[in-house]
């Protein structure tokens, strides 16, 4: 007999994140450790439940800028390299504990350097905290895979700085780049210099783009940068009708199976969609679009990669085929050296997946 899906049994399921923000992933209790080890005086709460819950209220305000606001305490916490690595140790833990078996997560280092710290050394507290972490969950019979995706910020002027790093460390643990901050305004092919280079070195990118803003940003984020996948590209949904016609943007993305890193908790909070019921990802998925599920920021949506995953299922009417199937698309789509995802599939996924059908 298969395991019901409950979240329990979803939890137990090996899972693949794609779209993790390593500073809205804090536990309560390290933001406030963290803090006064800082001296950072600007909390707004002092006890852990409180300040879980404060983060995810100020969150759950339906405005992306509000939102935004929040990382302005995570990111003052992290800017000492010893706070950088715990942050990273423990968010590699805190997903393998939850059946995560690969995750990408990532994170602008530029803003680690606030304090003095230079770049390079944030990168490097970054990857040896996923290392300590990994070690530590393999070690407790729960292991784990971390890439690192390195985030410049799409309103400055680092995307150069940024695009060097992956290239320096795609060996040491970096997959690949990312483009976040504010959609509208700031083009993803503004700086073409930083594009170049990756383009020449054969790096993985993924771009941030159809969450605020809409089509233009998804193509944009394809032609501008050449975004292998998109982070979130849940607006790709403007172009789908109630009849499931697709506008040729829509048509274009579904052809080529670009990956969606889609969020809908976090859509939710930010005002994308009014409720999980309204947000179109069981509906993209159901048209074979590259559909993936992820967290985005836990901390601030107050989720975790197994109650997301619990959520969406529910609400979209998912059964295992389809929990599964996400799975194995987001291992596809993951920034992997193709032995590695092979023997993930093989010797992780499916039979994880198998024990649990019965």
């Amino acid at each position: 007999m298969p395991a019901p899906l409950t979240a329990d049994s979803i939890r137990r399921a090996p899972k693949v994140l794609l779209h993790d923000h390593l500073d809205g992933g804090l536990r309560p209790q390290t933001v406030l450790e963290l803090a006064d080890e800082a001296g950072y005086r600007d909390l707004p709460a002092d006890d852990a439940d409180e300040l879980g819950r404060w983060f995810r209220q100020a969150a759950d305000s339906g405005s992306l800028v509000r939102y935004l606001e929040t990382f302005a305490h995570t990111v003052a916490v992290m800017q000492r390299p010893e706070a950088v690595s715990r942050v990273a140790r423990e968010c590699a833990l805190d997903l393998a504990a939850e059946g995560v078996v690969y995750a990408e997560v990532r994170m602008a280092p530029e803003l680690l350097t606030a304090q003095g710290t230079p770049i390079e050394e944030a990168v490097e507290a970054i990857l040896d905290g996923f290392a300590k972490g990994s070690a530590e969950a393999a070690a407790a019979g729960t292991p784990i895979t971390v890439g690192t995706l390195l985030c410049a910020m799409r309103q400055n002027d680092r995307w150069d700085e940024v695009a060097g790093l992956v290239v320096r460390h795609r060996d040491a643990g970096v997959v690949g780049f990312d483009l976040a901050g504010p959609e509208i305004g700031f083009p993803p092919d503004r700086h073409p210099s930083a594009i170049a280079l990756l383009d020449r070195a054969g790096a993985h990118r993924t771009v941030h783009a159809g969450e605020a803003a809409g089509i233009d940003s998804i193509v944009a984020a394809l032609d501008g940068a050449r975004a292998e996948r998109l982070g979130h590209g849940v607006r790709i949904a403007d172009e789908v009708a109630d009849d499931g016609a697709l506008g040729p943007v829509a048509q274009r993305v579904l052809d080529a199976q670009v990956p969606l890193e889609v969020a809908p908790s976090s859509n939710v909070q930010t005002g994308a969609y009014p409720s999980l019921a309204a947000h179109p990802v069981g509906r993209l998925h159901r048209l074979g679009f590259a559909v993936t599920v992820n967290t985005d920021n836990r901390l601030m949506s107050g989720v975790s990669v197994t109650s997301e995953l619990t959520d969406v299922a529910r609400t979209s009417g998912w059964g295992w085929d389809d929990v599964q199937t996400v799975t194995e698309r987001a291992l596809a789509a993951a920034f992997l050296p193709d032995d590695e995802r092979a023997r993930l599939l093989a010797d992780v996924v499916r039979p994880g997946y198998a024990a649990l059908r019965g």
